[in-house]
């Protein structure tokens, strides 16, 4: 499944979220085997809508993330669907990201506007970040961090826990680009525990401010796994860890380690795609709230070691989407005039040395292994479900 995917096993994905619902009421599934019933992503729901139900359509981004479709031949599997018990029926037609894909009904609109641009948010924010090319990358800080990597026209199966995803097509005939693709569980999730529940700071603007008092040569760490770990640990019972107290520690410490957290998790991601690509990393494309953190950033890049850019633009998954429509109608000709409007607000240069970073890098490393299988039940209480369960 994984090979034709590129996606684990997993209920997080759209099949078994379909055959779940089918298998929920009397008779849903015969009405989808009869092409009653229809299935969409988010833009499928758009395009109808917007259509007037006269097309059921999706791309090849948003179809890549089902566990429905094969990501090498571009099509639905007939042999997935069967097996998660999807019918083939109720898919939307599959098109490309950049083309002239369907018009909008006049009597909505005012005019049969075009739709010539779809594709799922992390591939148009890559877009819009004008990672065109192979071994260029992005990240987004949002609630969690969503770091993606081109790797070029043939997907690359990882062995590090990634996701192989569709980034986009271009034109009816237009090749395929590749990604790999990491999630970070916790990102500025962490910042809204430090205002709600530590009550650090009383807004998440505040986080800054106060993170710059804070001393790193304190030793504090905080792996902020409070759900779990994901990409490249999936460990889901690993669990929020602060390590390295002592009396001496303080609050800010603590705030510290947690903004820096989200550059370490980011970095381990980041690793993981330079060895499953085999490609180096030459800079980091940045955006989402935390974007906004300057220390952030300069630490991200520090412990990366290679520079960190912040656009002008920071809602990048619409721009990405307006580029993939733009190009599609003709008001950008060509790839290359979109990366001649993508434009630099701030570049973060690398300024720490190896040494410091890898032994910052290790001393991260050492407080995640003490955070891992946290929540397994306790040896010897006799008790099947997890600690604190009820």
């Amino acid at each position: 499944m994984r090979a034709l995917t590129g996606l684990p096993l997993d209920a997080y994905f759209s099949g078994p979220k379909i055959a779940h619902i089918l298998d929920s009421a009397p008779g849903l599934r015969q009405r989808a085997e009869a092409g009653e019933l229809c299935f969409g992503t988010v833009d499928s729901f758009l395009v109808w809508r917007l259509t007037g139900g006269r097309a059921h359509l999706t791309d090849v981004s948003n179809a890549s993330r089902t566990l429905l479709f094969d990501i090498t031949r571009r099509a639905w599997d007939p042999w997935l669907c069967e097996l998660i018990g999807v019918p083939l029926a109720m898919l939307p037609e599959v098109c490309p990201s950049s083309a002239l894909l369907a018009e909008a009904d006049p009597g909505l609109l005012g005019a049969a506007l075009p739709i010539a641009g779809i594709a799922g948010d992390q591939q148009a924010a890559t877009f819009g970040q004008a990672c065109l090319t192979p071994g260029s990358a992005k990240n987004t800080y949002g609630t969690g961090a969503f770091a993606l990597l081109n790797v070029g026209p043939r997907p690359v199966a990882s062995v590090h826990g990634l996701l192989s995803t569709i980034l986009w097509q271009l034109g009816e005939d237009g090749e395929v680009d590749y990604a790999l693709e990491g999630s970070v569980f916790i990102a500025g999730a962490a910042v809204r525990w430090l205002r709600d529940g530590l009550r650090a700071i009383e807004q998440s603007a505040d986080v800054e401010e106060l993170a710059a008092r804070g001393d790193r040569d304190s030793g504090v760490v905080v792996v902020p796994a409070f759900v779990g770990l994901g990409a490249p640990y999936w460990d889901p019972d690993a669990r929020g860890t602060i390590a390295g107290l002592t009396l001496g520690s303080r609050i800010e410490d603590i705030v510290l380690a947690t903004v820096d957290a989200m550059a370490y998790q980011v970095a381990d991601v980041l690793a993981a795609m330079v060895q499953d690509s085999g490609d180096e990393l030459a800079a980091l494309r940045v955006d989402g709230g935390a974007a906004v953190n300057d220390a952030l950033l300069q630490f991200q890049a520090d412990i990366l070691g290679v520079p960190v850019e912040r656009p002008q633009v920071t809602e990048t998954t619409a721009l990405g989407a307006a580029f993939m429509a733009g190009l599609a109608t003709g008001f950008w000709s060509s790839t290359d005039e979109i990366a001649a409007a993508w434009q630099l607000e701030r570049r973060f240069e690398p300024s720490m040395d190896a040494a410091e970073r890898d032994r910052l890098v290790g001393r991260w490393r050492r407080a995640v292994e003490r955070s891992r299988g946290w929540s397994l039940p306790e040896e010897g209480s006799g008790q099947g479900s997890k600690p604190g369960a009820s």
